[in-house]
């Protein structure tokens, strides 16, 4: 990796939310190299390099960054992963064959992703999870079953507030949640052999309750949650009743006291509520053959 700084980059949970509020792409890029973590332009609207050796050319050289979007001003922002970074990204897919979200869910109650530090929904309505690196190195891969990328050493990922094209229309990548507790480290090796376990040893998930009694057992776990979870817990839960289908204003209804009792202020529960249903996507009741799209006054 070129121009990397004695440092090293210089990471807090609230920092992807201070540069995707950047006014252009050149000034979040000039923002991420400026705190040590190195960048390169990917073609605008899209996730190629524009640099001849790819993520192997990101720079922290803020004359470079200069230089790149001076040349292709919409370039997207590459944002390597794992040690160069220091962070670890588990890239959950939804698209036409299916989505992560659930293997997600289960590894969450497993405890295994449960660390993140802040979680970005992807243009496709997916959702990149990122988590800062361990010492060891851990090499990217996929488990396609799953719908779950895992994106560590020798790999890299677009950056908020970079852009893709979805049917026609620029989308940002935003940041839609910012963990409360310390983040920890992923353990990559783990989640993926929970994913894709031997055969002989594969187990499903436990079944989820029935509809028409989870949401009442999701407000009362959520009234329980500590401080430092609270944030988290609540747009967990919010997720599942998008999943089955609520429309906001139950959800709002349904977990807004709940969120209010853990010590949530209400405008914070609400902003909460409203970030899963930009995220979450409904799902079939019993094939599951994909996602269905939020509806477009939450999208918007």
């Amino acid at each position: 990796m070129s121009n990397s700084t004695s440092t090293g980059p210089r990471w807090s949970t609230g920092t992807m939310s201070r540069v995707a509020a950047a006014p252009s792409l050149v000034a979040a890029a000039r923002r991420y190299a400026s705190l040590g973590i190195p960048v390169f332009p990917c073609v605008t609207g899209g996730k190629q390099p524009l640099t001849p050796n790819g993520f192997h050319d990101a720079s922290v050289s803020l004359a470079t960054v200069e230089r790149w979007w001076r040349r292709t001003p919409d370039a997207n922002i590459g944002l390597p992963t794992g040690v160069t970074t220091g962070v670890l990204v588990v890239d959950v897919d939804v698209h036409g064959s299916g989505s992560g979200y659930e293997a997600f869910d289960c590894a969450h109650h497993k405890g295994l992703t449960q660390g993140w530090g802040w979680l970005v929904r992807t243009p496709s309505g997916g959702m990149h999870a990122y988590y800062p690196t361990a010492r060891d190195e851990q090499r990217c891969w996929q488990v396609p079953g799953a719908h779950i990328d895992f994106r560590g050493d020798g790999g890299y990922v677009i950056a908020p507030p970079s852009r893709l094209e979805v049917r026609g229309k620029p989308t940002p990548y935003e940041v839609i949640a910012v963990s409360e507790r310390k983040p920890m480290p992923l353990d990559a090796a783990k989640l993926r052999l929970f994913l894709d376990p031997p055969k002989q040893t594969r187990q499903a998930c436990t079944p989820l309750p029935p509809l028409g009694t989870r949401p009442e057992r999701l407000a009362k776990w959520m009234a329980t949650q500590p401080e430092g979870g609270r944030n988290q817990g609540l747009f967990w839960a919010a997720c599942r009743l998008v999943e089955d289908g609520h429309p906001i204003e139950f959800t709002i209804a349904t977990l807004g006291p709940a969120g209010v009792q853990a010590g949530l202020p209400q405008p914070e529960v609400e902003s909460t509520i409203v970030s899963a249903y930009r995220t979450a996507v409904p799902r079939p009741r019993v094939s599951r053959p994909g996602p269905t799209p939020v509806s477009e006054a939450i999208a918007q």
